[in-house]
């Protein structure tokens, strides 16, 4: 450094003199500076650049006065004026205004320092192209710096910068400009003059907005705002016709950029914002996008639409509200990866998601073809039924079990009832028909029935009479219409198992919480939003409790008291915590995380 202090009276001979200190710098390596132009001081400890490296190409050499050979590699006269300096991770904390007596320099790298200014006289290094200034304490920077029209590269990310003037409009050569981690509130509107720029980093600064200006930047190809509060992007950005990488994670954003005319856009990243929804015209104009990320957001909804993004090879979706996916996604002919953790879906199994993209995409393929082959073989099916039943007495008779199944019929005949008649029936099996109401006749069974199947059929309720069956153990009735339970069911003090799978329940039945010899609640697929745990904890012998594919919006963590339970299973759901990671480890796993986040 400079012997005169930075504001003091300027001493015209500080050039001039012979340096007292010892230098730190090997003779050798400025020798070699001269002959290549380069010199590298990194990670050499500086606190301060001696002076005859500013000095390098006026003093004349020590050699000079060493060696009068006249050989080669001897001509200390034939120098070349340095052009590259390397000052990085070194501690220096200013640099010398004598950094104008390099006036060559094209590569200026200062950055890991703990430089806090720099002197004006920067602003004297016309030739300069490329200049490091990252990982520093910069709060301002001189005005001359903005006067290097021959900058092409720019670093100033991870100092504190604070704002930015509008003279950086004068930078017109300028091809990339790192501002990344300052304290950036605002970019002004010179910026857009810099028409040559293709890359800027704007990320982890404190944006609400973007100037408008930026859309001058036709040649921009890489715009990087990750880590700000930008609410909205301005609509003109649609004009960017080279973008090609954009980066919007962690922002406050609500909706997908318009980006009609930025038909070369490759990424789009917006993930950690809180979008609800991709609106499908945006769909359109996003034909070039190999990758869509749009994981931590809020999205319920993946539109039809998404199967326009012909060129897509990665969507990433994770930790969103989404229920359920077009089947047309299958068909996207480049898509190698989807990401969809953490989605309460409910019409893809879990296992399937953990096959990976290429089964995940062959199922959406083969439900594609679904809705034409139903409605084909529904009418065969139901035309091949029988109108009469055919009663199985042996049945009845060696297994006592009462089976009408799969007749698609609308009410069991009396005849079923009669040949059962002095039967000591165990089990009846109504499933997979029509019936709107269980038959009033099933009472009649009510001293010997231990089990009842009455699952896919159309029952909107059950009857009073239904709690007569004293000695049922086991009751199927998923696949209906079934919305609530009587209290009455109390009464049913043997009942081990029931199954409500792929109702209407909008609520836990309370009567389940009363019945004490319960062991088995299966009751997934309806739109249960909340479970009582203390409920749930007098229940001593629940072994196996299934909510999978509901809406609970958070799982209790008292429900960790449950320490009978061996089977829980929550996939599904749009709960946050526990995180899909914990859920996939298991019931243990899960009651373990929510005894953990019990108050006390």
């Amino acid at each position: 450094m400079s012997r005169f202090k930075r504001g003091g009276i300027a001493d015209s001979r500080a050039g001039f003199r012979t340096e007292t200190q010892v230098s730190p710098i090997p003779n050798g390596l400025l020798k070699a500076a001269r002959k290549s132009g380069q010199l590298n001081l990194s990670g050499k400890g500086l606190t301060e650049v001696p002076l005859r490296v500013w000095r390098l190409n006026l003093d004349t050499p020590e050699e000079a006065n060493q060696n009068v050979s006249f050989g080669a590699d001897d001509r200390w006269w034939e120098q070349t004026d340095l052009t590259k300096l390397i000052l990085s991770s070194n501690k220096l904390d200013a640099l010398s205004e004598d950094v104008k007596l390099l006036p060559a320099l094209v590569v200026l790298d200062v950055h890991d320092n703990q430089l806090t200014t720099l002197p004006k006289e920067i602003g004297e290094l016309d030739q300069l192209q490329k200049l490091v200034l990252s990982h520093n304490k910069l709060k301002e920077l001189p005005l001359e710096l903005w006067g290097l029209t021959n900058l092409r590269s720019l670093h100033l990310q991870q100092n504190q910068l604070e704002g930015l003037p509008q003279e950086i409009a004068q930078l017109i050569n300028l091809d990339e400009i790192d501002l990344s981690n300052n304290q950036l509130a605002e970019v002004p509107d010179g910026l857009g003059n810099l028409t040559k720029l293709v890359k800027l980093n704007l990320s982890c600064n404190k944006l609400k907005s973007l100037s408008p200006a930026i859309s001058n930047m036709k040649n921009l190809r890489m715009l990087d705002c990750t880590k700000n509060q930008l609410e909205s992007i301005p609509p003109v950005m649609a004009k960017m016709e080279s973008l090609e990488l954009l980066y919007l994670r962690h922002n406050k954003l609500r909706f997908l950029p318009e980006l009609p005319q930025c038909k070369t856009l490759k990424e789009l990243h917006m993930g950690n914002n809180q979008i609800e929804e991709m609106k499908a015209e945006y769909m359109k104009h996003l034909s070039a996008l190999s990758v869509l990320e749009l994981r931590d957001n809020k999205l319920k909804v993946l539109p039809d639409e998404v199967t326009l993004l012909e060129g897509l090879e990665r969507l990433d979706l994770a930790n969103n509200d989404i229920t359920s996916l077009p089947c047309t996604l299958g068909n996207l002919p480049n898509l190698k990866s989807v990401s969809l953790e953490g989605n309460p879906l409910r019409g893809v199994r879990r296992d399937l998601l953990t096959k990976g993209t290429g089964e995940l995409l062959k199922y959406l393929r083969s439900r594609i073809k679904e809705p034409d082959g139903s409605t084909a073989e529904q009418p065969k099916t139901a035309m091949t039924l029988p109108s009469q039943a055919r009663i199985d007495v042996h049945s009845i008779n060696t297994l006592k079990t009462l089976n009408y199944s799969e007749k698609q019929e609308s009410m069991v005949p009396d005849d079923v009832f009669d040949a059962a008649g002095g039967s000591q029936v165990a089990t009846v099996n109504f499933c997979k028909n029509q019936l709107t109401e269980v038959p009033p006749r099933l009472v009649e069974l009510k001293d010997t029935v231990c089990d009842v199947n009455l699952g896919f059929n159309k029952l909107t309720s059950i009857p009073l009479d239904f709690c007569m069956l004293k000695q049922l153990n086991y009751v199927d009735l998923r696949n209906n219409f079934l919305t609530a339970l009587p209290p009455e069911l109390e009464g049913l003090g043997k009942l081990r198992s029931i199954i409500l799978s792929f109702n209407r329940f909008k609520t836990f039945p309370d009567v389940l919480y009363k019945i004490a010899t319960l062991e088995t609640i299966l009751m997934c697929n309806n739109t249960v939003s909340a479970v009582d745990p203390v409920g749930l904890k007098m229940l001593e012998k629940l072994s196996t409790l299934d909510l999978q594919n509901n809406d609970l919006l958070q799982v209790p963590p008292e429900l960790g008291n449950c320490t009978s339970l061996r089977a829980l299973m929550l996939d599904g759901n749009p709960f946050r915590n526990p995180r899909a990671a914990i859920v996939a480890k298991g019931t243990d796993a899960i009651l373990e995380y929510l005894r953990s986040r019990i108050p006390t």
